[in-house]
């Protein structure tokens, strides 16, 4: 994500990012979860696969102190299981949703990726939380599949570029 995109989407969360509790999925170096992390929010579950990225992530973590607050898991973003600690019920305040683009051009990996959203929204986004979702521009129109989105979550879409957000909140509340 560049960063004026992610200085617009912190921006725009305000708020929301205050005692909040993170997932960032598809980690990458860290920059979103650590980000929040600078910006108020109590947690950050960072999931990532790429050991090269696990490496830059885990030495993030550890040049910013925030061992205690970050917890950092290897393994597919996609996967159900790891997306809350082992155990735990507590669903998140906030996630974050920022696949490879690669996964978002091909059809196939697209419609997995896309198809988890509705899956997050049911059952780990808090009911007042809410979800971001970094995708190319274009692919915000293949977000408005008819019932990838379940419920009532309020819709909103930025775009900056090649580089488009859509932001998804139950609430009228804080932010977004």
């Amino acid at each position: 994500m560049l960063d004026r995109v992610r200085e617009a989407m912190f921006s725009t969360l305000g708020a929301r990012l205050e005692g909040a509790r993170v997932l960032d999925l598809y980690a990458g170096s860290g920059s979103l979860g650590l980000e929040a992390l600078s910006r108020g929010a109590r947690r950050a579950r960072m999931i990532e696969k790429d050991p090269k990225a696990l490496l830059v992530l885990r030495k993030n973590v550890e040049l910013l102190g925030l061992g205690e607050r970050a917890e950092i898991v290897r393994g597919d973003a996609l996967r159900k299981d790891l997306w809350r600690p082992l155990g735990s019920t507590e669903g998140f305040d906030l996630v974050f949703l920022d696949p490879p683009y690669r996964l978002i051009e091909a059809p196939d990996p697209r419609m997995e990726v896309l198809g988890r959203i509705g899956d997050l929204l049911r059952e780990i986004v808090d009911p007042a939380g809410g979800l971001v979702v970094h995708v190319p521009t274009r692919a915000l129109d293949w977000i408005r599949i008819p019932g990838l989105v379940p419920g009532p979550w309020r819709r909103d879409e930025r775009r900056y570029g090649n580089s488009g957000l859509l932001y998804l909140f139950a609430d009228e509340g804080r932010g977004a």
